[in-house]
């Protein structure tokens, strides 16, 4: 239950602002002109005679402007930094002790959820973003990058693995004239004003939006995967249809450090296929068979990919034998793999 301080606090502001017409109008009309006689302020707006008074004095009693009781009674303007000064000191304080009270939703397990507020669609890609451990992937314009610049170069910063693609090409910086490196792993631009907003972290927590979800005026929608298994429709669309579509503008040359964590087999095949092993592997999953929970380690023993990024596979030779290992709704393979650790001295643990 919150206290009555902060129900007090959250009246008074929201009285603060609780303007009729007449008192919006004469409040503009006095602003514009500085000084005004009651009967220039009745002449220029639409305020009755009779109701200007009271009006003029409603307005002098929130601070909002001076009242001279001369004759005739003069109404001046007040600066609107002193008028609004405590208000947004007061605000500041309610929003303040607002957030000591709030507390975050928890997220289910499994929710997938439709949102159509522009401002809900952007929080969310917000949270994704920052949610981020250890791999991310991006569709977005630049205005967006702009916006969430701070969050991305936090997870550059913890070694999180970020793909970004970016669009549409037409307006997004060279790189020359922007860092890309301090916000993304790899970059491409993609020529289409329609490629859609994403973002997914970890492979499980992802949001898919439409460009009209994020205009002002936009009535579509954006989906949220939230811990959900739908979610790897989300980054396997992105990583084949639309990642495939687009050109590449930018690649951070320092080469990964192990152990590391994946949560896309084609991003972890990147990197084995072109560093000197042996690697080891830990791999949490199901069996493609029986749809059973499994996890498995051992040392890798090939890695492959076709040229489409459409198949790609890890084996694995383990204590029971040789396994092999593909990413999200695998069927050729011997094991579907949620989340891959891989190491150079030995089987990583998870619970490291």
């Amino acid at each position: 239950m919150a206290s009555e301080d902060l129900r007090d606090a959250l009246a008074r502001v929201g009285a603060r602002f609780d303007l009729g017409e007449y008192e919006t109008e004469a409040y503009l009309t006095v602003l514009e002109h500085g000084r005004l006689t009651a009967s220039e302020l009745a002449d220029l707006t639409d305020i009755p005679q009779p109701r200007v008074y009271d009006t003029v004095r409603s307005l002098a009693a929130d601070g909002l402007v001076e009242v001279r009781e001369s004759r005739p009674m003069e109404v001046l303007a007040v600066d609107p930094e002193d008028a609004f000064g405590s208000v947004r000191t007061s605000l500041d304080e309610l929003v303040a002790d607002l957030r000591a009270t709030y507390t975050t939703p928890a997220r289910d397990a499994e929710a997938v959820s439709v949102v159509t507020s522009r401002s809900t669609v952007l929080r969310y890609l917000g949270d994704v973003i920052e949610s981020a451990e250890y791999e991310l992937v991006c569709s977005l314009s630049p205005d967006l990058v702009a916006r969430f610049e701070d969050r991305l170069r936090a997870d550059r910063a913890a070694g999180v693995t970020t793909e970004l693609l970016l669009s549409p090409a037409r307006d997004v910086p060279d790189a020359a004239e922007f860092d890309y490196g301090s916000v993304a792993t790899h970059v491409r631009a993609r020529r289409g004003v329609t490629t859609p907003v994403v973002a997914v972290a970890d492979g499980a927590y992802s949001v898919f939006a439409t460009r009209e979800a994020l205009r002002e005026d936009g009535d579509s929608y954006g989906v949220v995967f939230n811990r959900s298994e739908l979610g790897f429709l989300v980054s396997g669309f992105l990583n084949t249809v639309v990642w495939s579509s687009a050109e590449p503008l930018a690649t951070t040359d320092t080469p990964p450090t192990f152990p590391r964590r994946y949560a896309t087999i084609r991003r972890c095949i990147d990197d084995l296929r072109d560093a000197d092993g042996p690697f080891y592997a830990t791999i949490r999953g199901r069996d493609v068979a029986s749809g059973d929970p499994r996890t498995l380690s051992g040392v890798v023993a090939d890695v492959s990919v076709d040229p489409n990024r459409e198949t790609a596979a890890l084996t694995v030779d383990t204590d029971d034998g040789r396994v092999t290992v593909g990413g999200q709704v695998a069927a050729l393979e011997d094991v579907e793999a949620h989340e891959i650790l891989v190491g150079t001295d030995g089987p990583p643990s998870f619970d490291a």
